[in-house]
C-alpha cells in the first residue's frame, strides 16, 4: 500500500473520506460535498445513528453530483478533545472498513482541526500510520487465497493543510512502523521455521541499518559460564544462542553509558521435563515475544537514526523434553556464580533472563537496564490482555515508562518488590531456587524478584509481557496475532528520556 499526503482537494475518482465533529457538524469539505450531492449527506446522517462522535463511520455509495465511488463520513467529536491517538484509530478502522470493501483509492481529507491540540500535519501523519499498523497480515503460509479474501487499497491519500508537515513526520513513524511489523513477524512465525539460529540470522539483517549484531553459540557462552541459560536448551537438538545487537546513533556521546535492552527469546516453550498440557502449547512458539519486541525495538532506532547508544541482548533458546533435558532438581550454576535449584523446568524464561542480564551489565555498563519476556501466566490472572506487568528498582525509571506507555496506548502498571517476596525463592541446597515456596500467590512479583538478583544494582524494569504479545481479537491498529507490544512504548521512551542526551 502507498501512502501519500497532499493539499486539500477533491478527488475525480476513488473513495473520498470526510471528517464531520461532534453533534453532527460537517467540516467545510463535507458542507461542499453535501453541497455539491443536494444534501445526501446530510440524509444519510438522518438516517442513521451516526452522530458524529469519534469512532463513528458512515458510508454513502455513489452519491450523485460528484466523481467518487463512496464518501465515508468519520466521526471526530470535539475538535479539541482529539488525541494522537483517535487519528491512529481512525487511519485504522478506515483501512479495516475499505480493505473488504473493493476500494482501491482512497483520499481522506482533514479540514475543520482549528480547534484542534493536534496540528494538521501530525493528525494527518497519524492517521497514515494507524492505517499502515491496521494493514499488517501475516499470511506468507497461506498458498489457496481467492482475490475477495485480499486487501484492495493500493494507494491511501491524506489530504491535509500541511502536507509537506504531515510527510516529514511520517517518516519517523514508518521506521516504527517497520519495527513493529518485524516484531509481529518474528512472533507469528512457527518454530520450525523461527529457532535460535534462524532468529539470530534474522537480527543480523539489521546490520543493512548500521545496526552492529554478534552472536554468541553455546561454546562462547560456556565459556562465559552461563549455565542458566544453557541448561534450558540442553534438550532441543536446536543450539542456543545470545545475540547483541548495538545501535550507536550518537557518537558524540560514545562515552557515555548506553541504554540496554534484554528479552527472553525462548522459541518455543514445551515446559521441558515440567511438561505442559497439550491443549494451547502450540501458543508457545511466541513465548520469544519478548527477544521479539528488542529486536524490532532496534530496528525502529536505527531506521529513524535516533539519536541515542543503545544495546539490545536477546538470550535464544527451545526447551524440549529430551533424554539431555534438564530435569526437577538440578542445580546449574549462572554467570554471576550464583547456583540456582531447578524445580520447575517450566519456569525457564528466567534462567534464560538470569545470563542475559549478568552478561549485559558486566560487558557494558549501561546506564539502566529494561528486560521485557512472557514470563508468567500469571500476570494475565492479574491483568488480563489489558497492561504488561511493570516491576523495577528505580521510581523515576517505572514511572518514566508508566508515561511513555500512556502516550502511545501499550499500558503497564507497577507490581511492588520487597523482601518478603524474595525470601520465597531461597533454597535449601543453593543459593536461590527458581520458583517460589508460595505456590501460585504472587508468583510474577516473584518471578520479578528472581531477575533482580541478577541485574548488580544497575537501574533496572522488567516488563511481564505474557499477556500483551499475541491477541485473539482485533483493535484498531493491531489485527490479532502477534502485537508487536513494546516497541512503540520503548520507542517513546527513548524519544522522551533519552535521544540526543
Amino acid at each position: 500500500m502507498n501512502f501519500v499526503f497532499s493539499e486539500i482537494a477533491l478527488p475525480q475518482n476513488g473513495t473520498l473520506a470526510i471528517p464531520v465533529f461532534a453533534e453532527n457538524t460537517l467540516s467545510p469539505t463535507a458542507q461542499e460535498v453535501n453541497d455539491m450531492t443536494d444534501g445526501a449527506l446530510v440524509r444519510a446522517i438522518e438516517d442513521s445513528r451516526f452522530k458524529g462522535k469519534s469512532g463513528d463511520m458512515l458510508v454513502v455509495m455513489a452519491p450523485q453530483g460528484v466523481e467518487v465511488s463512496r464518501v465515508v463520513l468519520f466521526g471526530l467529536g470535539e475538535p479539541e478533545e482529539l488525541k494522537l491517538a483517535d487519528f491512529e484509530n481512525l487511519g485504522g478502522k478506515l483501512i479495516g472498513k475499505l480493505n473488504a470493501s473493493g476500494a482501491k483509492k482512497v483520499r481522506v481529507i482533514l479540514d475543520g482541526l482549528v480547534d484542534s491540540p493536534i496540528t494538521d500535519g501530525e493528525a494527518a501523519a497519524r492517521v497514515a500510520f494507524g492505517a499502515q499498523l491496521a494493514s499488517y497480515r501475516f499470511d506468507k503460509y497461506k498458498t489457496d487465497q481467492d482475490d475477495d479474501s485480499l486487501p484492495s487499497v493500493e494507494d491511501f491519500e491524506v489530504a491535509s493543510a500541511s502536507a509537506d508537515e504531515a510527510k516529514s513526520l511520517y517518516g519517523d513513524l514508518d521506521a516504527i512502523a517497520q519495527g513493529v511489523f518485524l516484531t509481529r513477524d518474528l512472533v507469528s512465525e512457527p518454530a520450525n521455521s523461527l529457532y535460535p539460529e534462524t532468529f539470530a540470522a534474522r537480527c543480523k539483517e539489521l546490520a543493512d541499518l548500521g545496526v552492529e549484531v554478534e552472536v554468541l553459540g553455546e561454546a562462547e557462552m560456556e565459556e562465559l559460564g552461563m549455565g542458566a541459560l544453557l541448561g534450558v536448551g540442553q534438550g532441543s537438538v536446536r543450539e542456543s544462542q545470545l545475540v547483541v545487537m548495538k545501535w550507536n546513533g550518537n557518537p558524540d556521546a560514545k562515552d557515555s553509558k548506553p541504554l540496554a535492552f534484554v528479552g527472553k527469546g525462548v522459541c518455543f516453550d514445551t515446559g521441558g521435563i515440567s511438561l505442559k498440557p497439550g491443549p494451547g502449547m502450540e501458543e508457545m512458539k511466541w513465548d520469544m515475544g519478548g527477544a521479539g519486541t528488542v529486536t524490532g525495538l532496534m530496528k525502529a532506532l536505527a531506521g529513524r537514526k535516533a539519536k541515542v547508544n543503545a544495546v539490545g541482548v536477546i538470550g535464544l533458546v527451545e526447551n524440549m523434553p529430551d533424554g539431555n533435558a534438564q530435569r526437577p532438581g538440578d542445580i546449574v550454576k549462572s554467570m554471576s556464580g550464583q547456583t540456582i535449584e531447578i524445580l520447575n523446568t517450566d519456569a525457564e524464561g528466567r534462567l534464560v533472563l538470569a545470563d542475559a542480564l549478568w552478561y549485559t551489565q558486566d560487558r557494558f555498563d549501561p546506564s539502566l537496564i529494561i528486560d521485557l519476556a512472557t514470563l508468567t501466566g500469571a500476570i494475565i490472572i492479574s491483568l488480563g490482555h489489558e497492561n504488561a506487568g511493570l516491576f523495577s528498582n528505580n521510581d523515576e525509571l517505572a514511572d518514566q515508562i508508566f508515561a511513555s506507555g500512556k502516550a502511545v496506548g501499550e499500558g503497564v502498571w507497577r507490581f511492588p518488590l520487597q523482601p518478603e517476596y524474595a525470601k520465597q525463592i531461597k533454597s535449601p541446597i543453593a543459593d536461590m531456587q527458581n520458583i517460589g515456596t508460595g505456590g501460585r500467590g504472587a508468583g510474577s512479583i516473584v518471578a520479578a524478584e528472581f531477575l533482580q538478583k541478577f541485574v548488580n544494582g544497575k537501574p533496572w524494569a522488567h516488563l511481564d509481557i505474557a499477556g500483551m504479545a499475541w491477541s485473539k481479537k482485533d483493535t484498531p491498529t493491531v489485527p490479532k496475532g502477534g502485537t508487536g507490544y513494546g516497541v512503540r512504548l520503548l520507542d517513546e521512551f527513548v524519544r522522551r528520556n533519552h535521544e540526543g542526551k
